[in-house]
């Protein structure tokens, strides 16, 4: 399969440790048992940061932060979605200010939805599963591209910025970090710069950390490169912004001088779909959503998760099975089985043949049945909510 990595299509196989390189990505080692336990960090899924030294210095000493991210309202919210979901439910808890983005402008403009549509799905799949999960409306700023707060003094500099970005970068600058490009793709990229700048404006020059996979590093890179341009100062850690390069008017309420703190960033790894690569929302069968019935999950995990068992039963028992490979073991690894000691058993015992393909999918089946019977009772709780959220 060829190999495909972009912020809007994933095919192929990644080489982490190869796009770490050449990215200028360092690991998260240093920072576990630093930070709050948490089975991402701890277990390697979130693998790698950009300057993540502020925000563990942030959580440490119970210091101003802010956490920024996205969702694409594409379909369905599966599992790959709860692995960013979990992240924004980590960092709240640790006392970040959220600010939660709806992308229905890069939706709009990359996969020809309907506005209306994108809001819809937005509401009634990320957000009602979001706060079924946890999400609280203290400290949190949810609010779609295109219609972006009923304040306008905070939509104003959301929008400024937005435009004001493409002065700082060139046409074969940003054609070098997306490959093909397109008007839409250029303006959501721009607009993402805003997203991700934007809240230091609000808040002022506080830490700010954007948790991705790696197909959307290059908004990181893109939104990093804009603001180093955008200085006026000599400071390394802090950007300066002066009122004649944003083009604020003297008389503005705004500040004459706005400062950003350089963006932090981390990577998480792709959760493989059922048939293996990424999971897609245009494939039903790639994965399990959070509102598929226990029988949907169950047919889909028996009949479609990708195994790294052998060809026979005796052959299993004598070579064992690859949990590298197996879909159900990975998910169990990532976010299915919380247990260190008992995902260490379920890899020795796979690897050794004793533990069956079968049985590995059966008891992936039986905790995925606990967790979507729990969740959906909350989703229907949650519905109740909704209004607390959407006052931005």
């Amino acid at each position: 399969m060829e190999n495909v990595l972009n912020p809007w299509e994933v095919k192929g196989e990644i080489d982490y440790e190869q796009l770490m390189k050449q990215f200028g990505i360092a690991g998260m080692d240093e920072y576990i048992g630093k930070i709050p336990d948490h089975i991402l960090f701890r277990r390697g899924i979130v693998y790698g940061q950009r300057d993540f030294s502020r925000i563990a210095d942030a959580i440490a000493n119970k210091k101003q932060f802010i956490m920024m991210t996205g969702l694409m309202p594409s379909g369905k919210f599966h599992f790959g979605h709860k692995l960013v979901a979990d992240q924004i439910l980590y960092y709240q808890s640790l006392g970040a200010k959220i600010y939660l983005c709806v992308a229905d402008l890069e939706a709009y403009n990359t996969r020809l939805g309907d506005l209306e549509e994108l809001k819809k799905i937005a509401i009634e799949e990320y957000l009602v599963n979001y706060i079924a999960l946890g999400l609280k409306p203290k400290n949190l700023d949810f609010y779609f591209q295109s219609n972006r707060s009923k304040d306008s003094e905070k939509s104003n500099k959301y929008y400024k910025l937005a435009a004001m970005a493409a002065r700082h970068i060139t046409f074969n600058e940003i054609q070098a970090i997306y490959g093909d490009l397109s008007p839409g793709k250029i303006t959501s990229a721009l607009i993402q710069v805003s997203d991700m700048l934007h809240p230091q404006l609000i808040e002022g020059p506080v830490p700010t950390i954007v948790p991705v996979g790696f197909d959307q590093d290059p908004h990181i890179r893109l939104a990093r490169d804009i603001s180093q341009r955008m200085t006026t100062g000599p400071s390394e850690d802090s950007v300066k912004i002066s009122s004649d390069r944003l083009q604020i008017p003297e008389s503005s309420n705004d500040s004459a001088k706005l400062s950003f703190i350089q963006l932090s960033s981390t990577c998480h790894k792709f959760i493989p779909g059922l048939k293996g690569g990424k999971m897609s929302s245009s494939d039903p069968y790639s994965y399990v959503s959070l509102t598929d019935s226990v029988e949907e999950a169950n047919d889909k995990i028996m009949k479609h998760a990708f195994s790294g068992g052998r060809n026979s039963l005796e052959e299993h028992r004598r070579l064992g099975g690859n949990p590298e490979i197996d879909v159900c073991f990975q998910w169990l690894y990532a976010f299915v089985e919380p247990k260190d000691k008992k995902i260490k058993k379920i890899e020795e015992d796979y690897k050794s043949g004793k533990l069956l393909t079968g049985e590995l999918k059966q008891y992936t089946v039986e905790l995925l049945t606990k967790f979507l019977e729990k969740h959906q009772k909350a989703r229907e709780a949650a519905k109740s909510k909704i209004g607390r959220f959407l006052k931005n």
